[in-house]
């Protein structure tokens, strides 16, 4: 079986998270919309450009110029002051903890795009189908927007990623290299340095096409094992595998948008039933546990309600979890309220290994331990649809779950 790979980008990542970040902190003004720039500091001779949006493009404005120079091309073009790094690194993590929910398997490539090997979760969906979900939820759920790169190797995910933006997905898959990747211009070419190009211009080799058909071994003669990778890649061969660890996630939540809104309270537990199982599954699968429960409601003028509750002991059982989401959501619940979206969170996760006894820890939970290892056997092997505590309810088989990590 061919190899699975996306290939993720965010879109001016740094000019987008700063402008999310102005926005929730009140401004009106989305600056990913007018001609702007974010740029260091012109007094302390750091005045360059560090990002650009797609309006200050439009003026010819490249990232790493002179902000004088940005200025010349664009006299009224504003200038904005960057997030700290760990700002960008929060909405980097938040990216990180989206496409988790795909794979573990993830290539942090740099703070802004990440390679994915799904070749083994595709269950039962296309490579396509993953890319354009994971498109959409980034943008729904995070507010900024990605470009995707489907391919059978990271170097045509990457090559495809980079095709024309903002928010897209593209495929490059060996069939369609000649007419998507070899009618570019060599400069375009992944790995290809600046002072390459004009050498390999030099040659009569114009665009990537050029290359690929080039006589391997000229070129491996003029520019040595180098020569022999970017001949590679002009053909679109690369065997490199996604570089990953593991990282544990931080927290773990679902949540679904209903297809109409619920007006009942007892319509909404089997419901939360079924999200709390995908969490506490999720939960088991990395040995963590959690005391910090967090149950979400959005009404139908949109309008966000969320309450948590802190145990006095960390569990992974399916049925404790419940039992104080039960709780939460009792409480917070308005009679006829209509709901459009029921979501769960856990936080506050621990490794089980460095789980300290407590004294209020209840004596029922080792009986619900061994219920919930008895069923993750049953999913891990048969799906996990296979058999659920929900599934004997009235729950949403039809609604698809959307995760949160």
């Amino acid at each position: 079986m061919d190899r699975q790979i996306l290939h993720v980008d965010v879109n001016n990542a740094f000019l987008s998270w700063t402008a999310i970040e102005m926005l929730k902190n009140g401004s009106n003004i989305d600056i990913r919309k007018e001609p702007c720039i974010i740029g260091g500091d012109e007094k302390n001779r750091r005045g360059i450009v560090i990002a650009k949006s797609m309006k200050a493009k439009e003026y010819g404005i490249v990232t790493a110029e002179s902000i004088y120079s940005a200025k010349s091309k664009c006299p009224w073009i504003k200038i904005y002051r960057g997030l700290k790094h760990s700002q960008y690194k929060e909405y980097s993590n938040k990216l990180y903890n989206l496409l988790n929910e795909y794979t573990d398997i993830i290539e942090r490539f740099s703070i802004d795009e990440c390679f994915l090997d799904v070749t083994e979760h595709l269950k039962g969906h296309t490579l396509l189908e993953i890319g354009k979900e994971i498109n959409a939820r980034v943008k729904k759920e995070l507010g900024f927007t990605v470009n995707v790169g489907v391919a059978h190797n990271k170097l045509l995910a990457k090559m495809a990623s980079d095709f024309k933006k903002p928010d897209r997905v593209h495929t490059l898959f060996e069939d369609e290299i000649e007419s998507k990747m070899w009618i570019l211009p060599i400069s375009e070419l992944f790995m290809l340095g600046k002072k390459t190009a004009p050498k390999l211009n030099s040659m009569g080799i114009n665009t990537i096409g050029d290359l690929a058909r080039y006589d391997r071994y000229e070129i491996i003669k003029k520019f040595g094992k180098y020569g022999s990778l970017i001949w590679e890649y002009a053909n679109g061969i690369d065997n490199s595998e996604v570089k990953y660890i593991r990282e544990l996630p931080k927290s773990i939540g679902h949540s679904i948008t209903l297809p109409e809104d619920i007006t009942r309270i007892d319509k909404l537990e089997p419901i939360l039933l079924t999200l709390t199982e995908h969490v506490a599954f999720k939960m088991r699968k990395y040995n963590l546990l959690t005391n910090t429960i967090n149950v979400q409601l959005r009404n139908n003028q949109f309008k966000n309600f969320s309450h948590q509750k802190k145990l006095l002991y960390s569990t992974s059982s399916t049925k404790e979890i419940y039992k104080t989401a039960k709780e939460i959501l009792s409480e917070m619940y308005k009679k006829r309220m209509p709901i459009r979206l029921i979501g769960i969170k856990v936080d506050n996760l621990i490794n089980k290994e460095n789980e300290q006894i407590s004294f209020f820890s209840n004596n029922n939970v080792q009986d619900s331990e061994k219920l919930d290892k008895t069923l993750d056997e049953i999913k891990n092997k048969f799906g996990f649809n296979s058999i659920t505590l929900a599934g004997t309810l009235e729950t949403s088989q039809d609604i698809k779950l959307i995760s949160t990590q």
